[in-house]
């Protein structure tokens, strides 16, 4: 067999013999809907993911039409490489790269894709060689969008509240009690509380049930109210 005038690769693993032939069919999601009136419309969306198929020898035993990057590899190399990519969900680069005879680049393909089967075939006829049939699907890098929605909490409409009067005079002052000791008088009693003795009939008049009559006669232990000056 000879070589094709391309070389293929599954990330950095070179395909020993490259297929005869690649079948790379590239789906669309366009959906066709009948309207009423107006018949089939094709609404046109983006084009879905791409397919690849081919089936590539994998020698047992070394060709010379077979081409390996660090020397020969039988078999058993590549299809370990072909099970850690399925079972481990591991997606890779599929590259065609393509020349002429003499040498001259084409149209390359590089596209990351999934391994989502292959079938390996034996045949009397192949000798010790193996036919792997493989089903690519193309791999499109997807996230998810964090959106952070922030309301603002409404303020409460201010109600209207009557307007209530306040009384700014400053409250009376309260009346004190003194107890007579010996030696007092009512105009040196208020003296002490007014800073004058003259007041001493404010003392007597809020205390005529206590004293009595005669405002000159106060005895020791009598209760007196002072009032507020």
């Amino acid at each position: 067999m000879a070589r094709s005038g391309y070389d293929m690769y599954f990330d950095k693993c070179l395909f020993p013999v490259t297929p005869e032939k690649i079948s790379i069919k590239i789906n669309g999601n366009n959906k066709t809907v009948n309207l009423i009136n107006e018949g089939e419309i094709n609404i046109l969306k983006k084009a879905g993911l791409t397919d690849i198929e081919f089936e590539a020898e994998i020698p047992q035993v070394k060709h010379p039409y077979a081409v390996y990057k660090n020397g020969f590899k039988e078999a058993g190399y590549f299809f370990d490489i072909f099970e850690g990519l399925k079972t481990g969900k591991k997606t890779f680069q599929f590259i065609v790269c393509r020349k002429t005879p003499v040498g001259k680049k084409l149209l390359n393909t590089n596209m990351k894709v999934s391994l989502e089967d292959y079938k390996i075939s034996e045949d009397a006829k192949n000798g010790f060689d193996f036919k792997v049939k493989f089903n690519l699907k193309q791999y499109r890098d997807y996230g998810t969008k964090t959106v952070n929605i922030k309301i603002a909490a409404s303020k409460p409409k201010a109600s209207a509240e009557p307007k209530r009067e306040t009384n700014n005079s400053p409250a009376p002052a309260a009346a004190q009690t003194y107890t007579v000791v010996r030696g007092d008088c009512l105009w040196n009693i208020a003296k002490r509380f007014y800073g004058s003795g003259a007041k001493y009939t404010v003392i007597y008049n809020a205390n005529r049930g206590v004293i009595g009559g005669n405002p000159n006669l106060i005895y020791p232990g009598q209760v007196l109210t002072i009032p507020a000056a």
